[in-house]
């Protein structure tokens, strides 16, 4: 699809073409188009279609919202769902001196961030470098009548002069023409045009990779990883004055930290867990293994979170938690261990049958084994079910059979 498509999109017989289009979204793809093109030009007929395929896929991240917004792929793609974004948003407001602060949107893709940021109270400039996009992110903004607090314009976001604004926001694109990338060097606009924008802002919020490498993280900003259901999402670099933040009246977080830090988040509970410098301590199996989440092992709080369930590590290089109470914590998922053994195929496959197991779900951390070679090799027969977790203890490779945690 491109701009002049996307246009034709927004005229009244392009509206029309694109609800019927989106009424065929379950019909064959063949048979949409024909029927589609019996009152509709090839163009229009494609970029409807197109369309309506993108709004559906986009219903995972952006609920209702989607069946009135416009997509391209790879905006649709790198787009943030709404819970992250609103999250973000909220932070933002939180933190900042002032109400309704305004924001520039260095590299605004589709929208999804600066939808947020509007209806949070902020008022926002955008820019991008696509004249599609531009468009895509213009429409987007109308359709959700978010017009007046929005403006977007074609630019590069290295003519942005960040000091004009209360709050820089940036979104990199991580995505070069042979796929995505996790070198900030190759994000587009690269990792030193992002540090300039971001020594010239007052108050800065970067969204990132979550598997940013540590040493990219600029000196002095909070770094926080956000999970949403057990998935961790983005890390997000705070750079915000201490003498700007104010209580957020949604749980009592504040900003961006001036001097850095380590932050975890889950969504949609928004349960945040900072660094307290808490140290785990290595001992023997227990009853129970605790599985930290993901946004927690990103920011170093393995400790903390194994200070939560009064646990300790089986290896200290390993992000298991293992302890003898069935303590409850959003921060990790926990199995209730059955068996430990040395890793041994053989071994194990006697277990599993002994145990009548024809069902595994098969963890690993610290482990080069293969898991659908491994599956494959189990020859499991049987009608019961178990999680097995591939691991390393004190530097041995091991294996633990599980009992199938009950359903959340």
């Amino acid at each position: 699809m491109d701009l002049d498509a996307f246009t034709a999109l927004l005229t009244p017989l392009g509206q029309r073409a694109l609800a019927e289009a989106q009424e065929l979204t379950a019909a064959d793809p063949v048979a949409a188009a024909t029927k589609l093109r019996k009152t509709y030009d090839a163009a229009l007929t494609s970029a409807a279609l197109t369309q309506a395929g993108l709004r559906e896929r986009a219903r995972a991240k952006f609920g209702e919202d989607a069946g009135r917004m416009y997509f391209t792929p790879h905006g649709l793609e790198q787009a943030t769902r709404t819970e992250v974004a609103e999250h973000r948003a909220r932070r933002i407001i939180a933190a900042s001196p002032a109400d309704g602060p305004r924001v520039v949107d260095a590299c605004c893709g589709i929208g999804g961030d600066f939808l947020a940021l509007a209806r949070a109270g902020c008022t926002v400039t955008a820019v991008d470098t696509d004249p599609l996009t531009v468009a895509v992110a213009r429409a987007n903004a109308e359709a959700l009548g978010l017009g007046t607090r929005i403006t977007v314009t074609v630019g590069d976001a290295a003519s942005i002069r960040p000091e004009e604004y209360d709050v820089l926001f940036a979104d990199p694109a991580r995505r070069t023409s042979r796929g995505r990338t996790f070198d900030p060097m190759a994000y587009s606009p690269p990792w030193p045009v992002v540090l300039d924008l971001l020594s010239g802002a007052r108050r800065a919020c970067l969204k990132v990779a979550p598997g940013i490498p540590y040493e990219f993280i600029p000196e002095g900003a909070e770094t926080e990883w956000v999970s949403f259901k057990g998935e961790v999402k983005e890390a997000t670099l705070w750079n915000w004055p201490k003498t700007d933040q104010k209580a957020d009246q949604e749980g009592g977080r504040s900003g961006g930290q001036e001097g850095g830090g380590r932050r975890a988040t889950l969504l949609p509970g928004g349960h945040t867990l900072t660094a307290t410098g808490a140290q785990a301590p290595v001992g023997p199996v227990g009853r129970y293994l605790f599985e930290p989440d993901g946004a927690a092992i990103r920011a170093h709080l393995v400790g903390e979170v194994a200070e939560m369930v009064d646990g300790r590590l089986p290896d200290p290089m390993i992000a298991y938690i293992t302890g003898d109470d069935p303590i409850e914590t959003p921060w990790a998922a926990r199995y209730e261990i059955a068996e430990v053994l040395p890793f041994s195929l053989k071994r194990l496959r006697a277990e599993l049958r002994r145990r009548q197991i024809g069902n595994v779900t098969i963890k690993k951390r610290g482990s080069a084994i293969d898991i659908e070679r491994l599956r494959t090799d189990l020859r499991l027969n049987g009608d019961k079910s178990a999680v097995i977790i591939l691991t390393r203890i004190i530097d041995k490779p091991s294996v633990l059979i599980c009992n199938t945690p009950p359903p959340a």
